[in-house]
């Protein structure tokens, strides 16, 4: 893959709008799941806890550590990209990851709603702040931490 050019300055611009996003976490949660089923409506039966329910649960502890954990390993990818030119995930966890996946029946697409939902719940909490810059950050981090679990569950699905 070679050197990955993420700089210094998305690097800062993704923490920078975390921090903001992190003031409201129940919010952005919602925010975030609603578009996802706004984008893919059949993605519901992905996720435990939407599966039973006709709206996006509020308050639902599983679907805000879900939201958290996306946004979180999104912005610690774009620290060791800038810091190690790579996604440094331990490999227990990506392990955990690709099989949690793999057993859910995500696929391939299923990331690139993920993706566009966690640009839209950054375009809502950012208001004005958002911009191309901080698009492209998020953008390149996430491609990159997805690539890593869509490989584990290659790898899964083989052995």
């Amino acid at each position: 893959m070679g050197e990955i050019g993420f700089t210094e300055k998305q690097e800062a611009l993704v923490k920078e709008s975390w921090e903001i996003l992190k003031q409201d976490i129940p919010k952005y949660s919602l925010h975030f799941f609603s578009q996802i089923l706004e984008i893919a409506p059949a993605a519901k039966g992905l996720f435990s806890f939407l599966r039973d329910s006709d709206e996006v649960p509020h308050n639902n502890p599983k679907l805000k550590a879900h939201a958290v954990k996306v946004f979180k390993m999104t912005c610690e990818t774009a620290i060791q990209l800038r810091e190690k030119g790579k996604v440094v995930v331990a490999d227990t966890t990506l392990q955990y990851l690709g099989s949690i996946h793999l057993k859910s029946g995500v696929i391939d697409p299923h990331f690139e709603v993920v993706k566009e939902a966690l640009l839209r719940t950054l375009k809502e909490g950012l208001g004005e702040k958002y911009n191309e810059d901080v698009e492209g950050g998020w953008s390149q981090a996430y491609d990159h931490l997805a690539l890593a679990i869509k490989t584990e569950m290659k790898q899964e699905d083989q052995s």
